[in-house]
C-alpha cells in the first residue's frame, strides 16, 4: 500500500472492503480489488423494503494511529459465536446485517433482535440455544428419528421426526413464527381454515385439468433458502442463521472416529418432512411461486391451487394446456423447485377428474367406485365394532366433501347399527 493510499484510508469517512482475493461467489476475481460498503440503510434489494442496516463492528476498520489502541467491540463469547462455523457464509452482502424492526413489524413477526431475545422466547438459556442451533460436522447425538413409510404410488417416503426437546422448540417456533408468515391465496395445504375441499372446489365442472407435482418439495428448501428468507423478513444475520439451523437438518451417516461413534452430515441441511416448522416454511417460501402461477393461470382463463406439492390448473380451453404446462415448468424451475414429470397429468371431463383424491367432474365428492367400496364395507362390516372407527372416519371425510353422498350412506349404516347420527 502506498503512502497516499494509507493517508486516504485513514482520513476517509467512507468504508471500503478489500475483495482482491474474492469474487461475487467467493472465487478469485482479478478485476475487482475493493468495494464500497453501503451504509445508507437503503433497501437490501432493488425495489425492496427490507433495509440494509450494517453492524459496524464487523466492517473493515481504519488503521489505528500510534500509540492508540483499539477498543473492544464485543465479548469473547459473542465473537466466538459470530465467527463460528455455523455463522460462516461466503455471501458478504448479508454477513453483517442487523435486524430491521420496521420490516418485522410490517410482517407481524416476533421482534427477536438478538439470540438472547430468541432464547428467552423459546424458554432456553443462551447455551442451550447454541447447542440446538449449531451445525456440527461431527455430532455425538442425533436430534431426529429417521424412518420410512410406503407411498400409495410405490416407493417410500422418508420421515425425519425431531426428538422430544427439539420438537418442543419447533412447535414453539411454529406457533410464534412460521404460522404467521403471509401466504398466497392459492396455497391450501397446512393452513387453518383450508382443506382438500377448498383446494378442489375451484376445479369442479371444468373441461380440462392439468395436474403437476413438485419433486422433493420439502428437501428443495435448503438451509440457505431458509436463512435468506428470514433475512428478507427482517431478522439480523445471526438470528436468521440460528433459526435456519433449528428448522433444518441434513442426512447423516454413522462413522467411527477415534474409537467413538459420530453422526456426519452427507448432504446440506434442508427442511425435513416430520418437523412441525417445515409446512409453514415451505408454504411461505413458495409464496412467490404461487403468485406467479396464479397470474399465469389467470392469463389463460384457468384456476390454480396448490396443496403441499400438488399443483392443479383447470379451465375450459383445452388448446392452451400444453403451453400452460411449458410456462409453468419454466416458472417452477426459476423459483428453485423441480417438476416430477412422471406425475404430470391432463384429465378431460369425459374421464374421471380428481384433485388431491377428490372427484370434481360435476360435483365435489367421492367417485362412484369409491362410494361402492364404502357401501360394501358398511354392508359387510357395519355391525362389527372393530370396524366402527374406520367406517365413521370414512363417513366423516365424505360429510366434509359432499353432504348428499354422506346422508345416503350414513342412512344405510344407521339402519344397521343406529350409530353416527348427524
Amino acid at each position: 500500500m502506498s503512502l497516499w493510499s494509507w493517508v486516504k484510508r485513514v482520513f476517509s469517512s467512507g468504508v471500503q472492503r478489500d475483495v482482491s482475493m474474492l469474487g461475487a461467489d467467493g472465487e478469485v476475481d482479478v478485476e475487482v480489488v475493493s468495494e464500497n460498503v453501503d451504509l445508507s440503510g437503503g433497501p437490501l434489494r432493488p425495489n425492496g423494503v427490507r433495509r440494509a442496516l450494517r453492524d459496524r463492528r464487523l466492517l473493515p476498520k481504519k488503521p489505528v494511529r500510534w500509540p492508540l489502541k483499539r477498543k473492544r467491540l464485543m465479548s469473547a463469547e459473542e465473537a466466538q459465536r459470530l465467527f463460528s462455523e455455523t455463522q460462516r457464509t461466503q455471501n458478504r452482502n448479508i454477513r453483517d446485517l442487523l435486524p430491521d424492526e420496521a420490516q418485522l413489524t410490517r410482517q407481524g413477526l416476533p421482534l427477536w433482535l438478538t439470540e438472547t431475545d430468541l432464547a428467552q422466547s423459546l424458554g432456553l438459556s443462551l447455551r442451550e440455544l447454541h447447542y440446538f442451533g449449531s451445525h456440527r460436522q461431527r455430532d455425538r447425538v442425533l436430534h431426529y428419528v429417521r424412518f420410512a413409510i410406503p407411498k400409495r404410488s410405490g416407493g417410500e417416503r422418508v420421515i425425519m421426526a425431531p426428538k422430544r426437546r427439539l420438537k418442543a422448540i419447533q412447535r414453539t417456533l411454529h406457533r410464534e413464527l412460521t404460522s404467521k408468515f403471509s401466504l398466497d391465496d392459492a396455497a391450501h395445504g397446512f393452513r387453518r381454515g383450508r382443506s382438500i375441499r377448498s383446494a378442489a372446489e375451484p376445479h369442479v365442472g371444468k373441461q380440462v385439468l392439468l395436474k403437476m407435482d413438485l419433486e422433493d418439495f420439502f428437501p428443495s428448501v435448503s438451509f440457505r433458502r431458509v436463512r435468506g428468507f428470514l433475512v428478507a423478513m427482517g431478522y439480523g444475520y445471526p438470528v436468521a442463521t440460528t433459526l435456519a439451523v433449528l428448522m433444518t437438518e441434513a442426512e447423516r451417516q454413522v462413522v467411527s472416529i477415534e474409537g467413538a461413534l459420530s453422526y456426519v452430515p452427507v448432504g446440506e441441511r434442508v427442511c425435513v418432512q416430520g418437523a412441525p416448522t417445515s409446512p409453514g416454511l415451505t408454504n411461505a417460501i413458495a409464496r412467490k411461486l404461487d403468485r406467479r402461477l396464479s397470474g399465469l393461470a389467470k392469463t389463460h382463463g384457468f384456476a390454480y391451487t396448490r396443496y403441499a406439492d400438488d399443483l392443479t390448473f383447470s379451465g375450459d380451453d383445452v388448446s392452451v394446456v400444453e403451453g400452460l404446462r411449458k410456462s409453468a415448468t419454466a416458472i417452477i424451475a426459476s423459483e428453485g423447485f423441480r417438476v416430477n414429470r412422471k406425475k404430470t397429468r391432463v384429465m378431460r371431463r369425459s374421464a374421471r377428474q380428481s384433485v388431491v383424491g377428490v372427484t370434481v367432474n360435476d360435483t365435489l365428492g367421492l367417485s362412484r367406485r369409491e362410494r361402492r367400496r364404502l357401501r360394501a364395507l358398511i354392508h359387510q362390516h357395519g355391525t362389527d365394532p372393530s370396524k366402527a372407527a374406520l367406517i365413521a372416519g370414512k363417513l366423516s371425510y365424505l360429510a366434509m366433501l359432499n353432504r348428499e353422498q354422506f346422508l345416503a350412506l350414513n342412512a344405510k349404516w344407521r339402519a344397521l347399527t343406529g350409530s353416527v347420527d348427524r
